[in-house]
């Protein structure tokens, strides 16, 4: 351990050295956490809405009022009147619409005389969130008219009574799992696969050589000093990310041991991934040109921005197969959930029979050779 702990200092000095780097570990991560957690999963609001009144009576009039009631309140949309429907369809072909709402006439005439009309929405489809919401929207306006104005004593229908188990999750706090698990992979990347390749490229393996080091203690050193700059980049992140996103109750003891257990499994299993790739290049440019692939290949399979049910099946078999998955699943569960470390055991399994598999693997592909 002696000559293994000599090679993790001469490295983390070499890290904390670099300014640049500690500035891509840490601040890119929170940065996308912050920009990304906003700009993804809020309500849709203020979008523009056309509506076109061909009645004119006094149950077209209710309509209109709901419609502004929405626009007031609400503000999912916001209606315009439209004379014609022509130019309004032609306003939402150019983008200056989000939706038209066209009310047909004898409106009026036809539902008080119980003949079912029908009020016509039109989106635009190309935009499938924001046409979802505005659609949404007007069920529920549409739901409303049809309600009858005194209730029945004895409803004859079913109905369906939601109930939400955690307080309302926001985007942010959706996307923080997965940037600790980014914050990880990047210092993995940067100060582990990177500084890795860019030393045997100027020479600095071969005083390595001729020193009576062990293939093992090379290993064991180099993959320690990742794991120990992995760790301190997830631990940042998750700190900072959890002050951001007003996570609650993040601060209790027991949370953070189990959340630190975590960050620990993940980064000696990513780290450990990154050497036994990098075990036998030699040529500097090759994990540059790779790492955008790698992080293609596993951090957008893993449930990271979008559930792992939306995958196709092929996708769903690779996610199953991404480290990646299980150290999202399991900050998402200690995060957002807090049940408790019993509850990520699965996760806990694969990060560390990953790490298991790529150490092996990256002792027997290491060459203590010039």
């Amino acid at each position: 351990m002696k000559r293994a702990l000599a090679l993790v200092e001469r490295d983390m000095r070499k890290f904390f050295r670099s300014p640049a780097l500690l500035v891509a570990s840490l601040v890119m991560p929170l940065l996308q956490l912050i920009i990304l957690g906003n700009a993804f999963g809020g309500n849709i609001k203020n979008v523009i809405l056309g509506v076109v009144n061909l009645d004119r009576g006094p149950q077209s009039v209710d309509v209109l009022e709901r419609v502004r009631a929405v626009g007031a309140n609400a503000r999912t949309f916001l209606p315009t009147d439209y004379d014609d429907q022509g130019a309004a369809v032609g306003d939402l072909r150019k983008g200056v619409l989000s939706g038209v709402l066209i009310i047909p006439q004898h409106y009026s005439r036809d539902l008080l005389e119980r003949h079912q009309p029908r009020l016509a929405l039109i989106t635009d489809n190309t935009d499938r969130t924001v046409a979802g919401a505005v659609g949404a929207q007007m069920s529920d306006l549409v739901a409303s008219i049809n309600a009858p104005e005194v209730a029945p004593r004895e409803p004859a229908q079913a109905a369906l009574d939601v109930v939400e188990v955690y307080p309302y999750i926001d985007y942010i706090k959706y996307l923080l799992p997965g940037s600790i698990a980014l914050a990880i992979f990047m210092t993995a990347m940067i100060g582990g696969g990177l500084l890795f390749i860019d030393d045997k490229s100027r020479g600095l393996h071969e005083g390595y050589m001729v020193t009576p080091i062990t293939k093992w203690e090379l290993i064991l050193g180099f993959n320690l000093s990742g794991v120990i700059k992995a760790v301190l980049a997830g631990e940042t992140v998750m700190v900072l990310g959890a002050i951001v996103a007003g996570v609650p109750n993040f601060f209790q003891p027991a949370r953070l041991l189990e959340l630190t257990l975590m960050v620990a499994l993940t980064s000696i299993a990513l780290i450990g991934l990154m050497f036994f790739i990098m075990a036998r290049i030699s040529d500097p440019l090759v994990p540059r040109a790779i790492f955008g692939v790698l992080n293609t290949l596993l951090y957008f399979p893993s449930g990271a921005f979008y559930p792992v049910a939306g995958f196709p099946r092929w996708l769903r078999l690779m996610s199953n197969c991404d480290p990646f998955t299980y150290a999202v699943h399991g900050f998402r569960t200690l995060l957002l959930k807090d049940v408790g470390i019993t509850a990520v055991a699965t996760d806990i399994f694969a990060l560390t029979l990953t790490s298991a598999v790529v150490l092996a693997g990256s002792t027997l592909l290491f060459r203590r050779t010039l």
